[in-house]
């Protein structure tokens, strides 16, 4: 069948609007982009927008001349990989059983979960409890607290849920165990939602600020949220420096903190190819045939 005039015109139409709303979610990082790269002078006179003025790189020799900066930065590689894979294996640990309609308590279990999404403790009584565990100036600190996510919990149980009974009927009458139905047959079948998970794992704990700031006091335990945080801070005083004629030499704040932004994202953003081709889902069809 040939496709009208008017059908062209409106596909030209619909590529034209979300051609032009990508690029408004590109102003944004693009804006920071250049501000990062920009002269004081021409942050100073709001002349940047989303093409660097006056190039200037002042702003990232500031951030990266500091080696504890990459300590931080390898240090919170290590810590999104451990935090990634135990948040990882406790969620599927729990949310597997709780598929199982003969499971006992189930609707008990399920019914804490929900709670624990609309209540918590507070912020006090959560620091007192690390606290009384030893845990603050240590790793744990900030991977125990955080380990299993509710919302995320009930996402992958549903999605487990979805799974045909067959393929596990079929496994258990070969002879299969709870544990081999789990890895060999559902695991890979759940790639694509363990890859999209382990994802929002990985960039929650990657823009992990507060925890640290509660918890750990040891600059060599800092994550780079905190210690970029700490680097803007002490540069505060760059804005009052460059409006009394220093712009040459000192970086202000807006330049800092863009190029601090910059230098926190581009990271985990390189995450994102990899896994995106486990977002297509469909890995079900054909797996169970009439």
């Amino acid at each position: 069948m040939k496709t009208s005039a008017v059908d062209k015109w409106i596909d030209m139409f619909i590529l034209a609007v979300v051609t032009a709303a990508s690029f408004l979610c590109l102003v944004p990082i693009l804006h920071l982009a250049s501000v990062s790269l920009s002269s004081n002078d021409a942050i100073l006179s709001n002349k940047v927008t989303v093409v660097p003025v006056e190039w200037s790189t002042l702003a990232y020799e500031t951030v990266l001349k500091d080696v504890k900066m990459f300590n931080s930065l390898f240090f919170t590689i290590g810590l999104v990989l451990l935090f990634t894979l135990i948040c990882m294996v406790m969620t599927i640990c729990a949310a597997y059983p709780l598929t199982k309609k003969k499971l006992k308590g189930r609707d008990f279990c399920l019914l804490m979960i929900l709670f624990t999404m609309f209540f918590s403790g507070g912020l006090i009584p959560e620091y007192l409890l690390v606290k009384s565990l030893k845990l603050t100036n240590t790793i744990w600190a900030l991977v125990l607290p955080g380990m299993i996510n509710a919302f995320y919990l009930i996402i992958l149980k549903t999605f487990f849920s979805s799974l045909p009974e067959e393929l596990e009927e079929s496994a258990r009458m070969d002879g299969c165990s709870h544990i081999g139905i789990l890895v060999r047959i559902v695991l890979p079948l759940s790639l694509p939602v363990l890859a999209t998970l382990s994802l929002f794992y990985a960039v929650g704990r990657w823009n992990g600020f507060m925890d640290a700031l509660f918890y750990i006091t040891d600059q060599n335990m800092y994550p780079i949220q905190l210690k970029l945080y700490q680097l803007v801070i002490s540069n505060q005083m760059s804005d009052a420096l460059a409006t009394e004629g220093m712009s040459a030499t000192v970086p202000i704040p807006e330049s800092m903190k863009a190029a601090s932004i910059m230098f926190a994202t581009i990271p985990i953003l390189l995450v994102y190819p990899w896994l995106q081709r486990y977002f297509i889902s469909g890995m079900m069809i054909g797996a169970v045939k009439g």
